[in-house]
C-alpha cells in the first residue's frame, strides 16, 4: 500500500452497475407513467405506419420511395412498420418503446462515460433520463426518430472508441454501420464524428491528422450527404420555405447565438418548457439581437482561458453547440414555421451538458471523501485546514442533495409528460404558457368546433389564430365553416376568400372554400350565378365530387330560371 493514497473501498451492492440500471429503468418509466396513458398528437398519423405503407411493398417504398413516408427516414419508418404488425394501432406500444429507447440511452451513457475515463457516469445518466427537456422527445410518438437514432448514435460511438483502442479494421465497420443506421433514423446524428473530435481532443490535448481525423472521413461525408439530402426534403417536400424562412446570413448568425442560449437556459431551468414557443423576430436594429451572440463570444473565450486547467468545460460546450449545429438557424426546417426553437430539437445535444454536470458532482463528491480520508489519518496536533472542514460537509451536502434533484426532476418530467395526454390537453397547456401561439389556436379551435356546443369557443380561438397571424390562411378557412355554422355565413364569406388568396396553389382548400361560397350564394335571392362561377371553380381544383356537381346542375337550374324571369 502506497503511504499517504487514500484508499477506494469497494462499491456497495446499491452502487453496482446492475443495481443501478434497473433503478434508472423504473424510475424513467415511473416519471412517463402519464406519457404511457396518452393517445397520438399532432402529426403522430402520419408517423405512425399508414394503411398504403403497411404491407412488404410498403416497407419496399419506405426505402426507395422518396415522398413515401413523412420523412426519408428508412430506419425510422421501418421501425414504425414493424410496430405496426407487432401491435397494429395500440398507442401503448409506441408509447413503451419510446421510454426503452430512451431508458436504454442512458445506460449507454454510462458506458461511454467509462470508455472515456469520464466521471459521474450514472449521475449523467439520470439526468438525461429524467430531465424534463426530453419529454417532447419520448412522450411524442413522432419523436421515436430522436428515442431511436440516440441508440444507434451511442452505439456506434462505443464502436468507434473501441476502433480507436485497438486500431483494427474489423472494429471501424460495426461503427461505421451503426453510425449509418442513425443517420437513417435521424440526420441530426450527422454531429457525431465531430463529436467524437472533440472527445479526443478532451483526453488528449490536440487532435492527429492521421490517426483522428483520416478514420472518420467515410462518416463524415456520409453525414454531410444524408444532411444534404435531408434539407432538400424540408425545402422541397416537407415545405419549409417562403416568406416565414427568408433570413438574411447575418440575421442567422444572430439567430444561432439565441437559440443556443435558449437551450442553454431550459437545460439549467426546466420550469418554463411548452410545445411551441414564441417565433423571435431577429431585428438586426436591436441592441438585444446582438447581445446575445456577443455573451456567447464571451462564453467561448472564458472557456477557452480555462482550458488550460481543465479542458472538460469547453469540450462539453463545443459537443453541445456541434451537436445543435442542423437546427440552429442556418439551414431551414419545417418547425421554424412555428417557433426557432423545439424541445426534441435539443435531445442529443444535451448528452454533454449532462455529463458535465454529472463529472462535477463526482468530482465535488470525492474532493470531500478524499479530504476527509486525509484528515482522519492526519496527526492529532494538526490543524485542520479550511479544506479539511468544507470538502467533507460539501460532500456530504452533495450526496444528500441528489435523491433530491432526482426527484425534482422526475417530478417535472411527471408534470410535463401529462401535457401530451392528447391533443386539447397539449394545445390548451401550449396556450397556457405561450398564448401567442398562432398553430396552437387554430388547432385547438379545430377540436373543440366539433364538441357540441364547441362553436362559439372554436370561433375564438380562430379569430385570435388570424390576429396573431393574418395570412393563416386554414385559419381563415376554419373560421368561415364555423361562422356558417352558426349561421352568420354573410361574415364567412371574406375569410374563404381570404383563403383562397393566401393559399391559391392548395387545391383541396380552393375547392373546399369555393363550394362554400357557392353554398353562400345559394343563399341570397340573385346568387345563382355567383354560385354556378363558385361550384364550378370548386369542381376545377377537385374534379369529380358528386356533392359538388349536384350542386352546380341545381344552381345552373336556378339562374336559368331568374334569367327567365328577367
Amino acid at each position: 500500500m502506497l503511504s499517504g493514497m487514500p484508499q477506494r473501498r469497494p462499491a456497495a451492492w446499491y452502487q453496482s452497475d446492475l443495481v443501478l440500471g434497473v433503478l434508472l429503468l423504473v424510475v424513467t418509466v415511473a416519471a412517463y407513467v402519464p406519457a404511457l396513458q396518452s393517445a397520438r398528437v399532432w402529426d403522430d398519423d402520419r408517423h405512425v405506419t399508414t394503411a398504403m405503407l403497411q404491407g412488404w411493398d410498403g416497407l419496399r417504398r419506405i426505402w426507395f420511395a422518396l415522398g413515401a413516408a413523412q420523412q426519408y427516414y428508412p430506419v425510422l419508418h421501418s421501425a414504425f412498420w414493424l410496430e405496426h404488425r407487432l401491435w397494429g394501432e395500440s398507442d401503448l406500444g409506441y408509447h413503451l418503446v419510446n421510454v426503452a429507447w430512451h431508458a436504454i440511452s442512458a445506460c449507454l451513457l454510462v458506458l461511454v462515460g467509462q470508455r472515456l475515463g469520464a466521471r459521474g457516469g450514472w449521475v449523467a445518466a439520470f439526468i438525461f433520463a429524467l430531465h424534463p427537456v426530453n419529454v417532447e422527445s419520448v412522450a411524442w410518438i413522432s419523436e421515436q426518430k430522436n428515442t431511436l437514432s440516440l441508440v444507434f448514435y451511442l452505439l456506434a460511438a462505443l464502436a468507434w472508441l473501441r476502433f480507436d483502442a485497438t486500431r483494427r479494421a474489423r472494429d471501424w465497420w460495426p461503427a461505421f454501420a451503426l453510425f449509418a443506421l442513425a443517420l437513417g433514423t435521424k440526420t441530426v446524428t450527422a454531429t457525431l464524428p465531430c463529436v467524437l473530435l472533440i472527445a479526443v481532443w478532451w483526453q488528449r490535448g490536440r487532435l492527429n491528422w492521421r490517426r483522428d481525423v483520416v478514420p472518420l472521413l467515410p462518416s463524415i461525408a456520409l453525414g454531410v450527404l444524408a444532411g444534404l439530402t435531408t434539407a432538400w426534403v424540408e425545402q422541397h417536400v416537407i415545405g419549409a420555405a417562403g416568406a416565414e424562412f427568408t433570413l438574411s446570413p447575418l440575421q442567422r448568425v444572430l439567430l444561432a447565438g439565441r437559440i443556443v442560449w435558449h437551450y442553454l437556459a431550459t437545460f439549467a431551468w426546466p420550469a418554463t418548457l411548452v410545445f411551441t414557443y414564441a417565433r423571435w423576430t431577429i431585428d438586426l436594429r436591436s441592441a438585444i439581437a446582438w447581445l446575445y451572440s456577443a455573451a456567447l463570444l464571451a462564453l467561448v473565450v472564458a472557456l477557452w482561458v480555462l482550458r488550460a486547467r481543465n479542458r472538460a468545460p469547453l469540450a462539453a460546450f463545443l459537443a453541445f453547440v456541434g451537436s445543435l449545429f442542423p437546427v440552429m438557424g442556418f439551414f431551414n426546417v419545417y418547425p421554424f414555421r412555428y417557433a426557432f426553437v423545439a424541445d426534441h430539437f435539443q435531445y442529443h445535444a444535451s448528452l454533454p451538458l449532462a455529463m458535465l454536470v454529472g463529472a462535477g458532482v463526482a468530482w465535488l463528491s470525492e474532493r470531500g471523501t478524499q479530504v476527509s480520508v486525509a484528515s482522519a489519518g492526519a496527526e492529532p496536533a494538526a490543524e485542520p485546514t479550511s479544506a479539511s472542514v468544507v470538502a467533507p460537509v460539501l460532500g456530504r451536502i452533495i450526496r444528500l442533495v441528489l435523491p433530491v434533484m432526482v426527484l425534482a426532476l422526475g417530478t417535472l418530467t411527471w408534470r410535463q409528460s401529462a401535457h401530451y395526454r392528447d391533443d386539447e390537453t397539449l394545445y390548451r397547456a401550449t396556450l397556457a404558457a405561450n398564448p401567442d401561439s398562432w398553430m396552437a389556436h387554430h388547432n385547438l379551435g379545430r377540436i373543440v368546433s366539433r364538441k357540441a356546443g364547441g362553436l362559439n369557443e372554436a370561433i375564438a380561438h380562430f379569430e385570435a389564430a388570424i390576429r396573431l397571424k393574418p395570412d393563416h390562411a386554414r385559419a381563415h378557412y376554419s373560421l368561415g365553416v364555423a361562422l356558417q355554422r352558426v349561421g352568420r355565413g354573410a361574415e364567412a364569406v371574406p375569410h374563404f376568400e381570404a383563403a383562397i388568396r393566401f393559399e391559391p396553389d392548395n387545391a383541396p382548400l380552393v375547392s373546399n372554400a369555393e363550394y362554400l361560397l357557392g353554398v353562400e350564394a345559394m343563399n341570397r335571392p340573385d346568387g345563382a350565378a355567383d354560385a354556378v362561377r363558385h361550384f364550378s371553380e370548386a369542381l376545377k381544383r377537385k374534379p369529380g365530387i358528386a356533392s359538388t356537381e349536384e350542386a352546380l346542375a341545381a344552381a345552373k337550374a336556378r339562374a336559368a330560371r331568374d334569367s327567365l324571369k328577367r
